[in-house]
């Protein structure tokens, strides 16, 4: 840590003796009161402030802060264990949360990561790019502080998990981590572009390369160049893409369609998937030494039924969300309600969690969700209190509607062994407008 200066906002001396055990070659100036210490901070340009309070009586100190020019992180100690003021105060500006009593050590690891993850500088008190991955639960708490650990490196890494967990998330908070931030973030989803049109997409091609190549066109990695790479859903790609995105990792080279040059690329890999990549190596899907390639860190992201505890700050942050863009109502969630949403399974994880929100911000009429507003699919075990057996719902497979689109026509396709004119009569649709939709998600 490169730390100088701290200032506490406390009247409590035992405290004070807390962080200054946690930082004993810091020199800790310390003010009893918030006004008190926004005149101190004035004067000693601290490198962090470590401030007692709870939302409403730290809100002089966080709008003070917004005002000045370079803001270092601050570090909220408070008195009780809550979700509610916990998310106010990162909303607020908050670099962490932490709760009476806290140890030395515990103290000292927070203070660590706050300032290896946002560096005071004079210009600028940078985001922490990880607050935007919003968690209090011990599991995906590790998994940012892994992610943290890992960012500051140039190895590649491998985001596993469930979809909808927020594996791109983490791939963002990675690059804008790292000493590449200040190079460009090129994502691709693997699964979304169609494979004869891949390599094009990844390598790039020069004018010639085919019919319709009228001029030169960059690849993904070269587009990356400087920065990092973002490949999701890797397990999707064809065989033949796999031997050349090995290909690169080893002499990272990119040869474009058409060129007959090697090209020198600088960037980094990270790469996500919601497949059981081994499972594939073992069926001959995928290949075992772009396993390797890929798996040099790997980060398992826990879906959300195994960490129910993040369920209600998530939530209140997609209704602060709503409230912004459209003036939503609904504000909190009854205690009954969020139990009922603690019990379900969420097989589409957040994304899913996500769907239920808006859905509630347009048929919730109350500022308070209750048990009785909640969608028939999140009530996995229903009683007397909260109606009948629940019914089926789309909502349970946190898929957008354009994916769900897309998998209902590739599932009539396969019915229909092809055959556009029995599959449009099974979607009920002509056939000229089956065939637009399946040259829009490119099933042709």
């Amino acid at each position: 840590m490169n730390l100088q200066i701290v200032l506490l906002i406390s009247k409590d001396p035992l405290l004070r003796r807390l962080v200054e055990a946690a930082l004993p070659q810091i020199s800790v100036q310390s003010a009893p009161t918030i006004p008190e210490g926004l005149a101190h901070w004035s004067k000693i340009s601290p490198q962090l402030v470590i401030s007692e309070g709870t939302p409403s009586t730290l809100t002089l100190l966080f709008e003070y802060a917004r005002q000045r020019p370079s803001t270092p992180p601050v570090l909220v100690i408070g008195d009780r264990h809550s979700v509610k003021d916990a998310v106010e105060l990162m909303r607020a500006g908050a670099a962490d949360y932490l709760t009476k009593p806290v140890s030395p050590t515990d103290l000292r690891a927070t203070i660590s990561r706050i300032l290896n993850q946002s560096p005071f500088a004079t210009s600028a008190a940078p985001r922490d790019p990880f607050a935007s991955i919003v968690s209090i639960s011990p599991q995906m708490n590790l998994m940012k502080h892994l992610a943290q650990e890992v960012a500051v490196t140039d190895a590649t890494v491998l985001i596993t998990g469930e979809s909808g967990t927020g594996k791109e998330l983490f791939a963002e908070a990675i690059h804008h981590s790292s000493l590449r931030a200040h190079g460009p973030l090129v994502a691709l989803n693997c699964a979304g572009i169609p494979e004869h049109l891949l390599e094009s997409e990844l390598f790039g091609y020069e004018p010639g390369a085919f019919t319709d190549a009228k001029r030169a066109k960059p690849g993904r990695f070269q587009m990356a160049e400087g920065g990092t790479l973002f490949l999701d859903e890797i397990g999707e790609m064809s065989p033949t893409a796999q031997a050349k995105l090995l290909r690169v990792l080893e002499h990272r080279t990119v040869d474009p369609l058409g060129d007959t040059q090697s090209h020198k690329i600088n960037i980094r890999i990270l790469a996500a998937t919601n497949e059981d990549l081994l499972a594939h190596i073992k069926s001959g899907r995928f290949r075992l030494d772009l396993y390797y390639r890929l798996n040099v860190y790997q980060l398992r992201i826990p879906p959300l039924r195994e960490r129910s505890e993040d369920i209600e700050p998530i939530l209140l942050i997609f209704l602060e969300r709503a409230k912004k863009e459209r003036g939503c109502r609904v504000k909190a969630i009854a205690p009954d309600a969020l139990t009922i949403l603690r019990n379900h399974n969420w097989p589409g994880n957040v994304r899913e969690l996500h769907n239920v929100v808006e859905w509630l911000t347009i048929t919730c009429k109350e500022e308070v969700i209750q048990p009785h507003h909640l969608p028939s699919s999140v009530i996995t075990h229903p009683t007397a209190d909260y109606g009948p057996e629940p019914k089926s719902s789309l909502l349970a497979f946190g898929l957008s509607f354009q994916e769900m689109e897309k998998k209902l026509l590739e599932e009539a396709l396969h019915k229909a062994s092809g055959n556009v004119s029995e599959a449009s009569r099974l979607l009920k649709m002509t056939r000229n407008t089956l065939r637009y939709r399946m040259a829009k998600y490119h099933l042709q």
